[in-house]
């Protein structure tokens, strides 16, 4: 595979029904870096309100898509390093739930040690990370952003991350109607949904020419 624009380390489920329900919903496996048929959920049309999500492949972010000063093999070598020292981290489950508009799967119970995991992450692999230009940075809208926001973005590349950082599982774009959509979401993903919810793995994913992610490699958390 051809080198890649970004990299991101992000949680993926592995190989299995949550995994597969979750592709078919998106349209997409990023394992494969293939498209899937989409589900009939209802008469619900899945393809046009899982455009946004779909690039991106079904993931949890750990750490945000950046730009590297490195080469992939420093990536590489970086992420693997990082999951030999850090050890899994577990919640009770997930849930669906309505972020500001657009639908998403998010943990329940205990995430104390979700947050520290993303946190080492972050801090360990700012250094492979390329300064945001111009364009990035207005990506990112810092107007709309609070004092502390901004900070973050500045100093880390983004700007929901340490106090700010929200872990999800994105399935829906912004939506005039979640309320409506939640309960046929919901009961696709009910029989596959993980008790508990584990996060084994960090998950190297790479952002191609076209903007395309693809899930490069699954490194075991095994410290």
């Amino acid at each position: 595979m051809e080198q890649m624009k970004r990299y991101a380390v992000y949680y993926a489920p592995r190989a299995g029904a949550f995994a597969d329900q979750a592709a078919a919903w998106l349209g997409y496996d990023v394992a494969t870096g293939r498209a899937v048929d989409q589900p009939d959920v209802g008469g619900l049309d899945v393809a046009s309100i899982t455009q946004a999500p779909r690039k991106y492949g079904f993931h949890g972010t750990i750490r945000a898509p950046f730009r590297a000063v490195v080469g992939q093999e420093a990536v590489e070598d970086a992420v693997a390093g990082l999951a030999r020292r850090l050890a899994p981290c577990v919640c009770e489950g997930l849930a669906l739930e309505n972020l500001h508009g657009f639908l998403a799967l998010t943990p329940v119970g205990d995430v104390r040690g979700l947050r520290a995991l993303a946190e080492e992450v972050v801090m360990a692999t700012n250094p492979l990370r390329a300064a945001l230009n111009a364009a990035e940075l207005a990506k990112r809208r810092p107007e709309s952003l609070t004092p502390r926001q901004r900070e973050l973005l500045a100093e880390w590349g983004y700007p929901y991350v340490f106090e700010e950082f929200q872990f999800h599982l994105t399935l829906t774009d912004q939506l005039q109607n979640p309320v409506q959509v939640a309960p046929l979401v919901a009961a696709h993903f009910a029989p596959v949904l993980p008790l508990p919810f584990v996060i084994e793995d960090l998950c190297l994913f790479g952002e191609d020419a076209v903007g395309k992610f693809h899930l490069l490699h699954r490194y075991a958390l095994t410290g």
